[in-house]
């Protein structure tokens, strides 16, 4: 037998592993312990860095949660159902409250504490006080509809209590007394919580099956998982579900408590189990202290759990603190240990995730942890590889974090070898060669090829062609998914290529259920003349590969369509929307690039400075601080950006091939000469010591001040001696940190090319230009709740065309909040700051007043 390619070894890996998810969590019918499907994971991760263009963004390793059933409606989570970051000692716990003490600033901080629960995650949906609809987490933005097997589960309230009968104080403290007054039911609420099976029932359950030669649930979770997604909701009636809610999702037409255990205490009121064993404690001593005493009670608990869950307790902090990546800021579970083992790294490797962050995998000499052999390893970032100082060769401790994803704990130093040396995050993507950038003050490094990088190619087509970038209409995500893994689409100019022959086979393919199924579906459409080789080439394909269907787009295949046989008015009008997209406005294509911390109100501020993506795309990254609101951080990432020649030729390949016009290209805004001199530059280079006034210092002792006088000057700076740059006034501090920062050959070419890229601006830039200004110039406002007259997009572009910065939060920045029907927790804070507030019929006076004039 021949060594199968590592295509066909990834295939067969996916096929396998998909097949055990399947019957796992979909038929509960496990084939395979849980060590050998890790060991399958394992090896597929394995390959797929080494293979990083047979990476898909549906492969296994990258699934989050557990994709939808084909058998239950999709759901889309109105908020997403986010995942948690994990700590697994007490330094972890206590860096994570480090950090919500140090951003928000306060020395005492309240928790709510809970047993984190081995179940299945749910989203409850109920309108006018009615359960109306549940889904599973699924991957965390779409779940499945499992409505009707949840209303079978009588823990889960059908109806919300509006009273307070019968309510009382729970173990922890965390219900409300029962003679406080009960508030308003929202209009609409989602509540988040798990589904679970208890020990006990789930004992009796399964001695019950045995007696009667029924079937033996594997596991609690197993079991609860499997009774959810049963087709037969009186199969679901007969397992031993329960219930606990532990937060909440969309709420509309009520304000919640601002505290998560208060928000617990009223879920409580509106007849909603919530666990007993929630607990509010204070500052890290009080969370391990509850951990500990949770921990003691593991295995005499009721229920499974394989950690504590910690969240600030307080929601003004939650907000303050904010979300990173999915996972929020103020909270975190902390697991319970894993086993560990020692084991040597053999290599440390990056892996380029779908949105370009590079991720350090170490390679391991094979080691058993917890029954499954171990052979890589997380390293999490380069920050955590230097507080390690994990070097290949070491001995390290690895341990199964989560009795999932393993991860090296700590080095043993006196097993290392001499002459390791300390480990380096390499300068390019080993994807796509691009520069590895870190954004400053983050972990994160990341690959700046977001367009050529082979490792990010449907993320970057998926925003590309999304509403509020090239607005696709049409182009969904199986499109993408297919046309990518066929190669038919290697990039966005690609799309501009699409043939309406070519959308009619993809979609004969994505119905398909199998190779022959296709070949059945093909056969009305081709001509008689060699179509049976067609149909035997389409017939041949393995229908139990992942990649059969990206096999059977690419091939070659004459096709004379029968319009009785297909639908055809969505290719074109796919094809029209594509057409479409082509006249493009400057801030949409700028948004749509992708481009690190580039949102639509960066994009829209570059478009009406600039105006020409061709001026845009040369300029140096310290030319991008002249634009109010973009700061250093914003302004590198598009200078490393437009610096990948990948990016460049994906632009270029844009204008040429796909032939992208800019119908909106204007000169730059004549309030950009205002900050279009040498001092402002020099401060904008950001070198170390040379403040806002020894720049001005410096640029005082040019002669004269104009484009060319710029230029020369800049270009004979890196070779001034010390004291000439002391004889202008600089301190000897600041001389001997401009010469030093001169020294290195970047930092001379950047002095240079900002000067030459001043000089153009300069020459491009209209003079003496009084530019209208309008009666919100200089105004943020901040648009909340919904709006009967127009939509909320519509009133944010009515309101920037009279000068207005339109923002997505509250802040002391604020200067104006419009407030719409059901507005919640942004007009709370609106009031709480003192904003002026206005009502939908204000806008709509002040609008039609600025309109007349």
């Amino acid at each position: 037998m021949t060594k199968p390619t590592p295509a066909t070894r990834i295939a067969e890996l996916r096929r396998q592993l998909e097949d055990a998810n399947y019957r796992y969590h979909v038929l509960d019918e496990p084939n395979i312990p849980d060590a050998e499907y890790d060991r399958l994971l394992r090896e597929l991760d394995e390959l797929e860095v080494a293979h990083p263009q047979l990476l898909t963004a549906d492969s296994p390793t990258q699934r989050v949660g557990n994709a939808p059933s084909a058998k239950f409606a999709e759901v889309r989570h109105a908020i997403p159902m986010l995942s948690l970051g994990n700590a697994f000692s007490d330094e972890e716990v206590h860096d994570f409250v480090r950090r919500i003490a140090d951003k928000l600033k306060r020395p005492t901080l309240r928790f709510s504490a809970e047993p984190k629960l081995d179940g299945l995650a749910i989203s409850l949906r109920y309108e006018k006080g009615h359960f109306v609809q549940g889904a599973t987490r699924g991957d965390g933005a779409t779940g499945e509809d499992v409505t009707v097997n949840l209303r079978t589960v009588k823990a889960i309230p059908l109806r919300l209590r509006s009273g307070m009968a019968g309510m009382g104080k729970g173990e922890s403290g965390a219900a409300q007394n029962a003679d406080e007054a009960a508030s308003p039911i929202p209009e609409v609420l989602e509540v988040r919580g798990e589904v679970y099976m208890p020990r006990a029932d789930f004992e009796k359950y399964n001695e019950q099956a045995r007696l009667h030669g029924g079937k033996v649930l594997a596991n609690p979770r197993n079991g609860a998982a499997g009774s959810l997604r049963q087709l037969d909701p009186r199969i679901t009636a007969q397992r031993p579900l329960a219930f606990f809610a532990y937060g909440t999702g969309l709420v509309e037409g009520a304000v919640l408590p601002d505290s998560h255990s208060a928000t617990l205490a009223q879920l409580r009121q509106w007849g909603f189990p919530v666990s007993g064993l929630s607990e509010v404690v204070e500052g890290a001593e009080g969370l391990l202290d509850y951990y500990r005493r949770i921990g003691e009670r593991r295995d005499a608990l009721p229920f499974d759990i394989d950690g504590v869950v910690y969240k600030l307790d307080d929601g003004e902090g939650q907000r303050e603190m904010g979300f990173v990546s999915r996972a929020p800021r103020w909270a975190i579970a902390h697991k319970f240990p894993a086993q560990e083992q020692a084991t040597t790294v053999q290599a440390i490797e990056i892996q380029i995730g779908r949105t370009g962050a590079a991720t350090p995998v170490a390679r391991l000499a094979p080691v058993q942890v917890a029954g499954v052999i171990v052979t890589n390893a997380t390293l999490h970032n380069a920050d955590q590889i230097a507080r390690l100082d994990v070097r290949v060769g070491d001995a390290v401790i690895v341990r199964r974090a989560g009795d999932v994803i393993p991860e090296v704990v700590s080095v043993i130093l006196e097993r290392r070898p001499a002459g390791t040396q300390a480990w380096q995050m390499p300068a390019q993507c080993p994807v796509c060669g691009s520069e590895i950038v870190r954004e400053e003050g983050e972990a994160v490094w990341r690959c700046s090829g977001e367009l050529s990088c082979p490792a990010q190619r449907k993320e970057a087509i998926r925003h590309f062609a999304s509403r509020r970038a090239m607005d696709i209409e049409g182009l969904g995500d199986k499109y993408i998914e297919t046309l990518v893994d066929a190669g038919i689409v290697r990039g966005v100019a690609d799309l501009y290529q699409l043939r309406r022959d070519q959308l009619l086979h993809l979609k004969l393919v994505l119905d398909a259920e199998s190779p022959q199924a296709l070949a059945g579906a093909v056969k009305p459409h081709l001509r008689p003349e060699g179509s049976g080789e067609v149909l035997n080439a389409i017939a041949r394909l393995d229908g139990g590969s992942k990649d059969w269907r990206a096999r059977a787009l690419s091939q070659q295949i004459d096709f004379e369509w029968n319009p009785k046989k297909i639908a055809t008015k969505w290719a074109d009008n796919l094809i029209a929307a594509i057409d479409a997209s082509r006249d493009a406005m400057l801030e949409r294509l700028l948004f749509a690039l992708g481009i690190q911390h580039v949102g639509e109100s960066t994009a829209k501020a570059l478009a009406q400075w600039f105006g020409d993506l061709d001026l845009i795309r040369r300029l140096p990254w310290p030319l991008f601080k002249r634009v109010p609101d973009i700061g250093g951080e914003v302004a590198r990432s598009l200078g490393h950006f437009f610096e990948q020649p990948g990016n460049q030729q994906a632009i270029d390949d844009l204008l040429t091939v796909g032939k992208v016009r800019i119908r909106d290209t204007h000169p730059p805004t004549a309030r950009l000469r205002d900050g279009l001199d040498l001092a402002t530059l020099l401060v904008d280079l950001e070198i170390p010591k040379v403040t806002r006034v020894r720049a001005e210092q410096l640029a005082s002792t040019l002669a004269e001040v104009s484009p060319g006088a710029i230029n020369r000057f800049a270009q004979a700076l890196p070779d001034a001696p010390t004291h000439n740059f002391v004889s202008a006034g600089l301190p000897a501090e600041s001389a001997n940190a401009l010469t030093a920062w001169l020294q290195v050959p970047d930092n001379a070419r950047l002095l240079t090319r900002s000067a030459g890229a001043l000089a153009e601006l300069l020459e491009k830039t209209p003079e003496g230009v009084v530019e209208a200004t309008g009666p919100l110039d200089g105004k943020t406002v901040v648009l909340t709740g919904g709006l009967s007259s127009m939509s909320r997009d519509e009133a944010g572009a009515r309101l920037e065309a009279l000068g207005a910065k339109v923002a997505g939060s509250v802040s002391k920045k604020t200067h104006l909040v419009v407030a719409g029907e059901a507005a919640g927790s942004k007009l709370a804070k609106a009031q709480e700051l003192g904003i002026e507030i206005w009502d939908e019929a204000q806008l709509l006076d002040f609008l039609a007043k600025h309109d007349a004039a």
